[in-house]
């Protein structure tokens, strides 16, 4: 994209501010000044008066059109009467006066075309800004007795949003906590984290089961690859679009606590943090959403396993839909839980090691039990992640927390 680069124009405008009020007019002023001031002190044999054209230049870079065309004039006007001063032999003359008529000119359309692609590109971060609040809405903090924090890097420093989904949705069956990371990268794969998280935040309010909101996920997801499939989109081409996720019910409040429902959709599994450790929780051997097709007939992936703490898995039944078994998790009224997308777990260093998610957090959490609090253990991740990879991100990276909110001390 043509124009100036967003975070260059922010800085520019910051550093040429002063008391809230613009001096992008001082550099190219002073240069002016500086020209004509040197030019009448030098000699006939070495003229400077013609560099008079850098003033119009500069101020196209900085200023705004009225602004260039006004020191295109007034560089035109110094020149003139500078140039006059010296006698006849030692004038520059009409090229002279020709190239700094035509300089100011060219600066003033070069000025136009910038601050045009500069509000172009302001309205496009404005469209891409309500995308973002459409797909990864504001959450009040904290809210449906959660306390939470949440971190979304783009590995693409122009991008605003991406494939990376989360959300939280009260309703009267409790909290549920979604979190994923579609398939792919661009408008497609936000198209499809927009299509799952509307279908996530009215099944999570309504549906008692969080089973079946895990089903209604996974018809979602193979609906919008269908929906994409007509429309003669990637799908057509040989591109299978699917989402991991991590799908969380928090008991309603006044019910006994000490537990969480837990559907996982091939996602990294959660990490839970607490003054006594970090523990992960059971990995997501479940198909991701919109391959659970092939999983077969029968109970959906991981119905077998044993575990203490294993619900009975519930498989679609109108649908067909096949989903990831409900696990019944221990969480402690002190530990929060942390959920990220691969962008986190698959950062590598100069040297293509993995971040070692699971030994940062503990070892920081070992040292300070204090980092278990959701602002600032998203903080920590975010900043090892970063150094980690030496801030360059290899995909969209998302950083979320999230814990009952303790009880006032009376």
């Amino acid at each position: 994209m043509s124009g100036a680069d967003p975070g260059t124009r922010a800085q520019r405008q910051h550093l040429l501010r002063v008391r809230g009020r613009s001096v992008a007019w001082v550099p190219p002023l002073l240069l002016l000044v500086a020209i004509a001031v040197i030019d009448s002190n030098t000699s006939g044999e070495f003229r400077i008066i013609s560099w008079i054209v850098l003033v119009p230049g500069i101020a196209a870079a900085i200023c705004g059109v009225r602004g260039t065309a006004t020191f295109a004039v007034l560089s035109l006007v110094t020149y003139i009467e500078v140039d006059a001063a010296w006698p006849h032999q030692d004038q520059t003359g009409l090229p002279d006066f020709i190239l700094v008529a035509v300089g100011g000119a060219l600066a003033t359309t070069a000025c136009a075309v910038r601050v045009r692609e500069e509000r172009r590109m302001l309205h496009m971060r404005d469209v891409a800004d309500t995308t973002r609040r459409t797909v990864l809405r504001p959450l009040p903090t904290p809210w449906a007795g959660l306390d939470h924090a949440a971190v979304y890097l783009a590995a693409d420093s122009e991008a605003r949003v991406g494939g990376d989904f989360y959300d939280i949705q009260p309703g009267p069956h409790g909290t549920r906590v979604l979190l994923g990371d579609v398939q792919g990268k661009g408008l497609p794969a936000v198209d499809t984290a927009a299509a799952l998280l509307g279908t996530f935040r009215e099944s999570a309010y309504h549906e008692a089961s969080l089973a079946v909101v895990a089903e209604r996920l996974e018809v979602r997801m193979r609906r919008q690859r269908q929906y994409v499939t007509d429309l003669g989109g990637e799908p057509a081409r040989g591109v299978e679009r699917f989402a991991t996720a991590v799908l969380v019910a928090f008991p309603p409040c006044g019910s006994p606590g000490g537990h969480i429902e837990v559907v996982n959709f091939g996602h990294e599994p959660p990490l839970a943090a607490g003054p006594a450790g970090v523990r992960l929780l059971p990995p997501g051997d479940g198909l991701p959403l919109g391959l659970g097709d092939l999983a077969g007939p029968g109970p959906g992936p991981g119905a077998g396993a044993e575990s203490e703490s294993e619900s009975e898995p519930e498989s679609g039944s109108e649908s067909g839909a096949r989903v990831p078994p409900v696990r019944r998790v221990p969480l402690d009224p002190d530990e929060t839980l942390l959920l990220v997308t691969d962008g986190v777990t698959e950062a590598r260093d100069a040297g293509g090691a993995f971040f070692p998610l699971h030994e940062h957090v503990a070892r920081a959490v070992l040292a300070d039990p204090a980092l278990t609090q959701p602002r600032r253990l998203v903080e920590l991740v975010r900043e090892g992640t970063l150094r980690h990879s030496t801030d360059r991100l290899g995909d969209d990276t998302t950083i979320f927390a999230v814990r009952p909110v303790r009880p006032a001390r009376t």
